[in-house]
C-alpha cells in the first residue's frame, strides 16, 4: 500500500504544473497589473515603469512563469507583490480558519444527511422518502451567497443570536458552517439514499434478519457499512471543495480564510499570492482525496487486498 501512496502523492506534480499554469496565464490577461493596484492614479507612469522593471514585470511572460516555477520547484512560493510578506507564511496564517470551517460545515451536513438519507431508504416512496426528496432539491437549488445573506438578515441583524461577519468568538463560525453545510447535507443524503437503497434488500441482510438480528442493527451495521464507499466518495470530495471553494462563504461573512485571501489578492492583481495559494490548496484538496480512497480500505476488505496487489505489482516493475 505505501508503493500505491507514493504513486498517487508523485501524481501531485503534473497536477501543480498544470494549475500553476493556468492560473498564472489567465490572471495575466486581466487588464491592469498589481503596480496599478499599489501606486493608484497619483504616481506617473514613469515611475510605474519603473516599479514594474523592478519588480520583473517587464519580462516576457513565459520567462516570468518559468522563473517562477524555478523557485517552486525549490520550494519557494515567492513573495506577495501588494504584502511584501512570504506567500508560504500567509498561506499558513489563513489556513487554520478554512480548515476550521470546513470541518464544521463537514459536520453540520453529516448531521443532516445521514440520517435523512437512511431514513428515506428504508422508507421508500413514503412520506419520509418525499420530504427528504424536496429538501434536498432545495438544499442544491438554492444559492450559498443568497443563503448566506438570509441567515445574517434572520439570525444576525433580527434575533441577534449570532455574529455576522469576521471569527472573534466561538459562534462566529455557525452561521457560515450552517450555510455551506446545508448544500452539502443536500448531495450526501442523496448518495445516502441511492446507495442503501441498493444494498438494503440483499440476500445477506435477509440472512441477518433471520437469525434474529433487529432491524436496527441490521440497517447499522450491515447495510449503511456496506453503503459507505460511495458516500465516502461525496464526503471527501465536498470537504475537498470546502477547502478551496468556500469562497463566497468566506467573502459574504468576512471570514479570514483561504478563500477569502485569494478573493483580495486577485483583485489586487497579486500573481504570486494567487497562484500559490491556488497551488497549495490543490495539494491540499488532493491529499485529502487520497486519504478518503484509502479509507476504502478500512471499509471493504476486498478494496485492501486490490491496494496490497497494486503494491506486490508496483515491486515487481
Amino acid at each position: 500500500m505505501s508503493r500505491y501512496v507514493i504513486k498517487r502523492l508523485l501524481l501531485l506534480i503534473p497536477i501543480m504544473l498544470a494549475v500553476s499554469f493556468i492560473v498564472y496565464f489567465i490572471i495575466d490577461f486581466a487588464p491592469g497589473d498589481v503596480v496599478d493596484i499599489i501606486a493608484g492614479n497619483e504616481m506617473s507612469e514613469e515611475h510605474k515603469q519603473i516599479m514594474r522593471e523592478e519588480m520583473g514585470l517587464n519580462d516576457p511572460l513565459p520567462f516570468r512563469y518559468l522563473r517562477y516555477m524555478a523557485g517552486l520547484l525549490r520550494g519557494d512560493l515567492g513573495i506577495s507583490y501588494v504584502t511584501n510578506k512570504d506567500v508560504f507564511d500567509v498561506y499558513m496564517m489563513r489556513l487554520p480558519a478554512t480548515l476550521q470551517l470546513a470541518t464544521a460545515c463537514t459536520v453540520v451536513a453529516l448531521l443532516i444527511a445521514i440520517p435523512l438519507g437512511i431514513n428515506a431508504a428504508v422508507h421508500q416512496n413514503s412520506w419520509i422518502d418525499s420530504c427528504s426528496t424536496v429538501l434536498g432539491l432545495l438544499g442544491i437549488s438554492i444559492p450559498i451567497f443568497w443563503l448566506g445573506l438570509m441567515m445574517i438578515l434572520v439570525f444576525s441583524l433580527n434575533l441577534g443570536w449570532f455574529p455576522s461577519i469576521g471569527n472573534d468568538s466561538p459562534l462566529s463560525i455557525v452561521l457560515p458552517a450552517v450555510t455551506v453545510g446545508v448544500g452539502q447535507a443536500a448531495l450526501i443524503m442523496r448518495t445516502t439514499r441511492s446507495s442503501m437503497l441498493e444494498v438494503i434488500r440483499q440476500d445477506y441482510l435477509r440472512t441477518a434478519r433471520a437469525k434474529g438480528a433487529s432491524e436496527k442493527a441490521v440497517i447499522r451495521k450491515h447495510a449503511f457499512k456496506n453503503a459507505l464507499i460511495p458516500i465516502l466518495t461525496v464526503i471527501g470530495t465536498q470537504y475537498g471543495a470546502a477547502l478551496g471553494g468556500a469562497v463566497v462563504t468566506e467573502t459574504v461573512f468576512a471570514w479570514p480564510g483561504v478563500g477569502r485571501l485569494m478573493v483580495d489578492s486577485i483583485n489586487n492583481r497579486d500573481t504570486q499570492m494567487v497562484t500559490g495559494a491556488i497551488i497549495l490548496t490543490t495539494m491540499l484538496s488532493s491529499v485529502v482525496i487520497l486519504l478518503i480512497d484509502l479509507a476504502y480500505a478500512f471499509v471493504d476488505p476486498r478494496i485492501k487486498a486490490r491496494y496490497m496487489k497494486r503494491g506486490d505489482n508496483l515491486g515487481r516493475k
